[in-house]
């Protein structure tokens, strides 16, 4: 059986305001099998936001092991994140799971992923997923050719990137947090 992916994440700092959404689209194979998954996770009793993007019980495993290097580390997300990164590269199991993290906090941004990377990006965009090379083109337009508020960028990158990517509907769920940038 094929596996089951759910897709395109997006995060923006703006003002003050970390916001990071996702679409609402599972796919197996090239069959839509559920439009209204919630890929944006709070964790760290609010203090971090998660999103996910992959295979979803690969995607679902890597934030469970975050959560817990979270409480491992409970005031260094960054700490957390490179922790979770060596240990999805050098344990066999995980080593298989094919899925992407986002992870912010009031301070970063990062991307967390199996090869062992941990990336922030400069500008505080980030995408992942099938659509999120799209999304994340729309957002750095915005944010530089508009007021919009970060949240209101993530909801209309993500509609952009609905438009392009077969893999990426338009029931878009956002999570906002104070942050710095």
């Amino acid at each position: 059986m094929k596996k089951s992916h759910s897709t395109t994440i997006l995060t923006v700092r703006r003002n003050g305001i970390v916001a990071i959404g996702g679409d609402g689209q599972v796919t197996v194979g090239t069959t839509i099998m559920k439009h209204d998954v919630r890929k944006i996770r709070r964790l760290a009793d609010g203090k971090v936001l998660c999103g996910l993007a992959g295979s979803t019980a690969d995607a679902f495993t890597v934030a469970e092991r975050f959560e817990v290097k979270l409480c491992d580390f409970p005031d260094d997300m960054t700490r957390a994140a490179t922790e979770l990164a060596k240990e999805w590269r050098m344990d066999r199991a995980m080593r298989q799971l094919e899925a992407l993290l986002i992870a912010v906090d009031a301070e970063n941004t990062l991307l967390v992923t199996g090869n062992g990377d941990v990336v922030s990006p400069t500008d505080g965009i980030l995408g992942i997923g099938s659509g999120g090379n799209f999304a994340v083109c729309a957002a750095r337009a915005l944010l530089r050719n508009t007021d919009l508020s970060a949240t209101e960028i993530v909801r209309k990158s993500l509609k952009i990137a609905a438009e392009i990517d077969i893999y990426t509907n338009t029931n878009i769920y956002v999570e906002e947090m104070k942050g710095t940038l």
